[in-house]
């Protein structure tokens, strides 16, 4: 590593530990040269995944993105902030361990109702009318009866 001071690429590491996420090591560092002290970071370094969109259209897979759709969500409703990151991890880990280079909106969007539709069942169907670009309301109520039935065939269970 070179020291930021004496352009040095001699140091010896004094402390390593994770962030507070564990998603980064950090490292206190001395120069062997000019004996100075700095910090350095190593990560993981990810593939960036795109996300292809119903218009064919490509961005990258921002998690953040799909934090706040949930968020819009369950807004209003008795979800905890851990339920929610629970979730937002689910489909982070869901994406990033596909080892595809692409996932279509579609499969992030399902990934993410699927979580819903266990946490809370009207931000389910919140994020479902966007989600799945309800026409009229009689697509609304089919999507609602199919719920019903999932949830009486559980209760049976």
């Amino acid at each position: 590593m070179k020291c930021i001071y004496c352009g040095c690429t001699e140091s010896k590491v004094i402390d390593s530990r994770q962030n507070e996420d564990g998603t980064a090591i950090r490292r206190r560092r001395e120069c062997e040269s000019c004996g100075k002290r700095f910090t350095t970071y190593e990560t993981v370094e990810f593939t960036p995944v795109m996300v292809v969109k119903k218009d064919g259209s490509r961005q990258q897979f921002d998690i953040d993105k799909v934090r706040r759709g949930i968020m819009k969500a369950i807004e209003k409703r008795a979800v905890s902030m851990a339920e929610v990151d629970k979730l937002v991890s689910e489909v982070q880990k869901n994406v990033l361990n596909s080892l595809e280079q692409e996932v279509s909106s579609t499969h992030i969007g399902e990934l993410v109702m699927d979580g819903l539709k266990r946490i809370d069942e009207v931000a389910y169907v919140r994020y479902a009318s966007v989600h799945r670009q309800f026409k009229d309301i009689n697509s609304l109520l089919n999507e609602i009866e199919e719920l019903i039935k999932l949830k009486e065939q559980l209760d049976k269970k």
